[in-house]
């Protein structure tokens, strides 16, 4: 899944790209990912994009004040840019493509989503926060404003485990899965501590290995095109996706917990006392 790193650089991919440029079509192929209905997708035609911005997970192309393209990538979703845009027609429902975007000077970019599970969105909005998951995100960890302060006020008194918590767009916006474990990671952090219990020196760990662990990943994505994102971020992955491979700071194994629709990474040594946490599909083979 693109998080905050990821979302960022296709951000600031877009604002070298599409501003200044004028939308001369949009194609739909995936009726289900177009959430809104009015304005119509059609109302973008011939409107010139005057900025791209990132809020947590969503991107936004805005044409003027009142009328704005966002889309959120989901789980499987990816933007594919072309220099030159194929002028295939597309059949919805035919391919992977949800959204086709051209602009004037005959560049534009595909919106894809591999799987059968299909999450990604796209809205056409008169403002961005008439989309409710923009309307209920949380702060954004690398605002200036964001300080270890205002980290530590969000933690109080909460009876989440911290991974979770990490992972609430309406708590913090922008971190996911991958991210969440890293920052773990560098934070020498179980994933199941409390939130609410932390002390002061574990939640000043924390808070440096969240600014830290997403300033490196952002620095890292800019100034990549799309196509060497997904690249860049498993690269700099120290545990997540990382399972049976040696822990990049004590040599032990990573290892993993598995849930329904994902799995955790940490490394025991690191994180947990050197204690492996119990896994629901694994538990019997844990000692």
């Amino acid at each position: 899944m693109p998080e905050m790193p990821e979302v960022q650089g296709l951000v600031a991919f877009l604002g070298e790209r599409t501003v200044g440029r004028t939308i001369t079509r949009t194609s739909v192929g995936a009726i289900a990912a177009l959430k809104t209905y009015d304005p119509p997708n059609t109302a973008l035609h011939g409107s010139e994009i005057t900025a791209s911005a990132r809020h947590g997970k969503f991107i936004v192309l805005s044409c003027g004040d009142d009328l704005h393209l966002v889309f959120h990538l989901a789980k499987a979703g990816w933007l594919r840019w072309y220099e030159l845009l194929p002028t295939t027609l597309i059949k919805p429902g035919k391919s992977a493509i949800a959204l086709r975007v051209a602009l004037d000077d005959d560049s534009g970019f595909d919106l894809t989503e591999a799987g059968t599970k299909k999450s990604l969105a796209v809205y056409v909005v008169r403002d961005p926060s008439e989309v409710p998951g923009i309307a209920r995100l949380g702060p954004d960890p690398l605002e200036e404003s964001f300080d270890r302060a205002a980290f530590a006020a969000l933690l109080e008194g909460r009876r989440m485990q911290i991974k979770g918590l990490l992972r609430d767009q309406s708590v913090i916006a922008g971190i996911g899965n991958a991210y969440s474990d890293e920052i773990l990671h560098a934070a020498r952090m179980s994933p199941y501590a409390i939130a609410g219990t932390l002390g002061d020196d574990e939640v000043d760990r924390l808070f440096t290995a969240m600014r830290t662990t997403l300033t490196d990943a952002v620095a890292e994505a800019s100034g990549k095109p799309p196509a060497d994102l997904k690249d860049a971020k498993r690269r700099g992955m120290q545990v997540h996706a990382r399972r049976g491979e040696p822990c990049p700071v004590c040599g032990d194994t990573v290892r993993s917990v598995f849930f329904a629709d994902r799995s955790l990474e940490y490394c025991p040594t690191c994180q947990t006392g050197g204690k492996p946490l119990a896994d629901r599909r694994l538990s019997r083979l844990l000692k």
